[in-house]
């Protein structure tokens, strides 16, 4: 089930649900000693966790540039360090990248392990070092089926598997994103979303209305699902924040909770539409 959460101009929708998902790590045989289960215990960590962060030509080199402290500052945040704490393993594994067209993914951050402050300060600084860039095309379906065999290629073992996407605009490049999303949910992964909503919608941008409506409809899914709206550019930094504390340890920030809509009704926003408006304007 979803379930949104609104605070102030940041629409949250969820709460992770702790250990309803697939990929749980089976405790070893009683009374097994040997080096191999001390091995495959250590792997085992909250969550595994991709961040998929969108690079587009439609989102400014100021965007970028919040974009990336925001993920920085969060990892080392007292909060978040936390919450990380306070889970029942203590630490979790999280990759980073950059995505924009179907084939355009590069990884900042290959997996790494983030335990304390030391591991949590080794990623900020990696983050923060790598150039800027941007590209064309904006592939969400494309984000989706780069992450999904990363989870295969780690050593780590969650008790949940999550896809964290931001972005400011629809799908427009690649297979549906309705395809790459319900992919994904079959193998037990969870998707949440990060749509950055601080600029009126553009013509040459391809910006749409209500993208938050098509993140929640067209991109999101699995047990706990949420969204984490931008509309405030002073709100950026806060979001990624409360976005990754939600996705580690679970929490809820407060305001006021309503129960998500029904996941079998129609889209509010049509799950085509950065193909369609692409189609109408460049015929390909």
């Amino acid at each position: 089930m979803r379930w949104y959460v609104s605070i102030g101009t940041v629409l949250v929708a969820g709460m992770l649900a702790g250990g309803d998902v697939a990929g749980i790590a089976a405790p070893g045989p009683q009374g097994q000693t040997g080096s191999r289960y001390a091995a495959e215990k250590e792997a085992t960590v909250d969550v595994e966790l991709v961040l998929a962060v969108d690079v587009s030509y439609s989102m400014d080199m100021d965007e970028l540039a919040i974009q990336r402290e925001g993920y920085a500052q969060a990892i080392i945040s007292k909060e978040f360090l936390q919450a990380l704490k306070a889970g029942p393993n203590g630490k979790i594994a999280v990759t980073y990248f950059e995505w924009a067209a179907s084939t355009d993914q590069k990884i900042i951050i290959p997996w790494r392990l983030i335990d304390g402050p030391e591991t949590a300060d080794a990623v900020a600084n990696e983050i923060m070092k790598t150039p800027i860039r941007r590209a064309s095309r904006t592939s969400i379906s494309g984000a989706i089926n780069f992450a999904m065999p990363l989870f295969e290629e780690n050593n780590y073992r969650g008790l949940r598997r999550v896809i964290d996407i931001s972005g400011d605009g629809p799908n427009n490049n690649g297979p549906p994103v309705t395809m790459a999303r319900d992919a994904a949910l079959e193998k037990g992964i969870i998707i949440n979303g990060l749509p950055i909503m601080v600029k009126e919608p553009s013509y040459s941008t391809m910006d749409i209305d209500n993208l938050d409506y098509y993140y929640e409809d067209c991109v999101i899914g699995g047990p706990g699902s949420f969204v984490v709206t931008i509309k405030d550019r002073d709100k950026f930094k806060e979001a990624i924040r409360t976005k990754l504390l939600m996705e580690v340890a679970g929490r809820q920030p407060p305001g006021s909770v309503v129960p998500a809509a029904s996941q079998s009704r129609e889209p509010r926003v049509n799950c085509l539409i950065g193909e369609k408006i692409w189609q109408d304007r460049w015929g390909r």
